[in-house]
């Protein structure tokens, strides 16, 4: 059951408020190739809801892509965990937000693409610095 809240959301409220203020910071990564059993380990241990798929996950270096827990569920309805890897299951490219986007934009983002989750990315190394997802947005807009 939901309850009604008495005073109404609006546009200029996700217009006022940037990404970095709802964010989560730091971001889990894993190489292409590495196998979703290992992904699926990761979140749960981490329990987070997705892992940035990289080439260098060493260095947080190029970004690739997106493996959700939505990504596993789907998979794991196809074949074996051990027996698919991120790079094949990630959405991909990696759709990138920076802090200082509007929450607006980065919802129009979530909406255009279909997808709960964007990197956050440092604005001069585009390196990842955290994640934005949907139920980040949800919490944010709460609060005010």
């Amino acid at each position: 059951m939901c309850a009604t809240q008495t005073s109404r959301i609006t546009g200029r409220d996700a217009t006022e408020l940037v990404v970095g203020q709802a964010m989560h910071a730091g971001v889990m990564v894993c190489s292409r190739d590495t196998p979703l059993s290992i992904v699926a380990e990761l979140m749960a241990a981490q329990r987070v809801h997705c892992v940035v798929v990289t080439d260098d996950p060493d260095h947080a270096g190029s970004l690739w892509g997106v493996v959700s827990d939505l990504d596993l569920v789907a998979a794991a309805a196809v074949r074996d965990l051990d027996e698919q890897r991120a790079g094949g299951t990630a959405a991909s490219p990696a759709l990138m937000v920076e802090p200082s986007e509007t929450l607006l934009r980065a919802a129009q983002l979530m909406t255009e693409h279909a997808t709960a989750h964007l990197v956050v990315v440092d604005p001069r190394t585009h390196r990842p610095v955290g994640v934005l997802s949907t139920l980040d947005v949800a919490a944010a807009l709460s609060d005010r």
